[in-house]
């Protein structure tokens, strides 16, 4: 997934990412948003945003001083402020975003961000949700994909019917409950999931 060429980077508000791979992926963003008080931290490590988004509950004041040309306030209590940085980028055209920091801290929100992920890629978001462990990637009906042999792989079902698969270790079906999917595997770096439908598969690194 690191192979993919991103528009943008968005930065959320839960744990800063460590991973080379990772990080690599954000020095070397076009542009970075970030969510709200996830500037704090981007900037104490030196980074620099490009535009920082949220209703404003949790950057520092002196950031929200120093930054004040480069802020986008939006006060909507019904979505968080990861969907607020989407929606910004997809109103400047901008589609193929990969996000960091949307998991860790509160598990609630994580959650939250994850699941997500669906509704963006539907908004018509090319988008990827990197963590320090592996990447979450929303998909509609078919998809091909690459990984490290090996590499663990759990499939979160959203409506997909007629799941199937080639390349992983145990066969799928039409998962009804969350924790169906996950614990996969995929030994030859190469697997294909058919489906009509969305879903979410994770890809250990």
């Amino acid at each position: 997934m690191s192979s993919r060429v991103f528009e943008a980077v968005v930065i959320a508000n839960g744990t800063f990412p460590t991973r080379a791979e990772v990080l690599e992926i954000v020095r070397t963003a076009p542009m970075v948003v970030c969510c709200d008080g996830a500037a704090d931290d981007f900037i104490s490590r030196g980074g620099v945003p490009d535009i920082i988004i949220g209703d404003m509950d949790s950057l520092s004041e002196a950031n929200r001083l120093r930054y004040a040309d480069i802020i986008v306030c939006n006060p909507d209590q019904e979505t968080n402020d990861q969907t607020k940085a989407i929606e910004y980028l997809l109103s400047k055209g901008i589609k193929r975003i990969a996000i960091v920091g949307a998991t860790g801290k509160r598990e609630d929100h994580t959650l939250g961000n994850i699941a997500l992920l669906a509704e963006y890629m539907a908004m018509g978001a090319e988008v990827v949700s990197y963590t320090d462990y592996g990447v979450f990637i929303p998909c509609h009906d078919t998809h091909r994909h690459n990984c490290t042999p090996g590499a663990q792989i759990s499939i979160f079902n959203i409506n997909a019917t007629n799941l199937t698969s080639e390349g992983l270790r145990y066969p799928i079906y039409d998962f009804t409950a969350l924790w169906q999917g996950t614990l996969n595997c995929c030994p030859s770096g190469e697997f294909t999931i058919s489906a009509k439908g969305d879903y979410i598969i994770f890809i250990t690194a």
